[in-house]
């Protein structure tokens, strides 16, 4: 069963710096655990099914509009409504007015409420995206995580291969640094992983025979970078002269993390390769990939060879 992760309201609240109105309870008690927020403006008109009490309730200017223009009775029984549903916090935005019934219900029913200045469309995209990011399914995989021209890159290999002496060679390169040894992967999106460093362990980077080193002290602000979408993972691994390495770039691997198919190729390791330079040029061959040229296919259409072309190994 997977893992079910939550945001503590107080964090929230820090983050998005809410107005608190009503607190009735501590709120680093309270757990968000689900991304979405709701505007609940079919509710307060009363259409009650399939509303998700797990959520943050965003009354904004049509909900608001709504209840201005009821009778106090029946305003007051759809704030009652609403707070007795005891959603994690009802978060009034835009500064707009908050009614006394508001307050009242939210001290009965122990639910947090807030005001925000923000427009209700970008507080509820932001919370969102928060949410999203923090709540996210998540695992902890060995490697090293840098930014190559924009391009989040993963390298993975056995110990000793290699992989943070050549980060630190992409940052002497201009090039940022995420994360070593532990890498932390959130899936935010279908589509999307992102990966970070555990908090106690960011900007650190182990060099055999030196120890470890703050990447940020070092070389600076600019060298490092909190997250990163993955983009690509390189495999590295030690030469082998039996293994049949791909000599042309047709096939498109990939590599799963938490069901998102990441592009991935092998790299082998040998002394006299210079890997940071071979990793600028796979980041950036990846990045033309996505925006749809492919130079492998470019150069067998100008020999006039078809796409299952292959080359044989060498080995020298």
């Amino acid at each position: 069963m997977a893992e079910e992760y939550s945001v503590p309201l107080s964090t929230l609240m820090e983050h998005f710096n809410l107005k608190t109105v009503v607190m009735p309870r501590d709120p680093s008690e309270v757990m968000i655990k689900v991304s979405d927020v709701n505007r609940p403006g079919l509710f307060l008109a009363g259409h009650h099914q399939h509303f998700e009490t797990k959520r943050i309730q965003a009354i904004g200017n049509s909900e608001h509009s709504y209840l201005n223009n009821c009778s106090d009775e029946v305003r007051d029984s759809a704030l009652h409504d609403l707070f007795e549903k005891q959603p994690p916090a009802v978060i009034f935005t835009r500064g707009l007015y908050i009614y006394p019934e508001a307050k009242y219900y939210a001290q009965k029913y122990q639910v947090a409420l807030f005001s925000t200045q923000d427009f209700t469309a970008n507080f509820m995209s932001d919370v969102i995206s928060y949410l999203n990011r923090e709540l996210a399914p998540r695992i902890t995989r060995h490697g090293v995580l840098v930014e190559v021209y924009g391009e989040g890159v993963l390298l993975m290999g056995e110990s000793g291969i290699g992989k943070s002496e050549t980060a630190i060679e992409l940052v002497k390169r201009g090039h940022r640094f995420i994360a070593d040894d532990a890498v932390e992967l959130r899936k935010t999106s279908a589509t999307t992983i992102m990966g970070s460093a555990p908090e106690n362990i960011r900007h650190f980077v182990e060099l055999r025979g030196i120890g470890i080193v703050n990447v940020r002290r070092i070389f600076g602000i600019g060298a490092v970078k909190l997250n990163e979408k993955i983009d690509l993972v390189i495999q590295l691994e030690e030469w082998n002269p039996q293994a049949n390495y791909d000599r042309i770039g047709l096939t498109d691997d990939t590599y799963d993390i938490l069901g998102v198919k990441i592009p991935s190729i092998t790299i082998p390791v040998k002394p006299g390769r210079n890997m940071a330079i071979i990793i600028e040029v796979a980041a950036i061959n990846n990045r033309q990939k996505k925006m749809g040229y492919n130079s492998a296919k470019e150069l067998l259409e100008n020999l006039g060879m078809t796409d299952d072309f292959s080359m044989p190994n060498d080995n020298m």
